[in-house]
């Protein structure tokens, strides 16, 4: 499955997206945070960052129990201010 990332989480991953298998959300963030030599600043952002799963958000689901489908685009969107 496909990683996008936006903003602020692409800016710790230092990429704008990557494959990363997968079966749930939180095991995408695990391998995601492993490929990226264990930082725990992207931990910390992608924690923080809304989801969507297709074009779907997650909210506040456990993350561990959102699964995820060969093929599916994940997105993780950082917190922004703007007026």
């Amino acid at each position: 499955m496909t990683v996008r990332y936006w903003a602020a989480a692409r800016a710790a991953a230092g990429v704008e997206s990557e494959q990363v298998p997968a079966g749930t959300l939180a095991e995408a963030v695990d391998e995601a945070v492993r490929r990226h030599d264990g930082d725990q600043r992207l931990r910390a952002v992608l924690d923080m960052c809304s989801v969507l799963v297709g074009e779907v958000p997650v909210g506040r689901r456990d993350r561990t129990q959102v699964g995820l489908d060969d093929g599916a685009l994940v997105e993780f969107l950082p917190p922004f201010a703007g007026g």
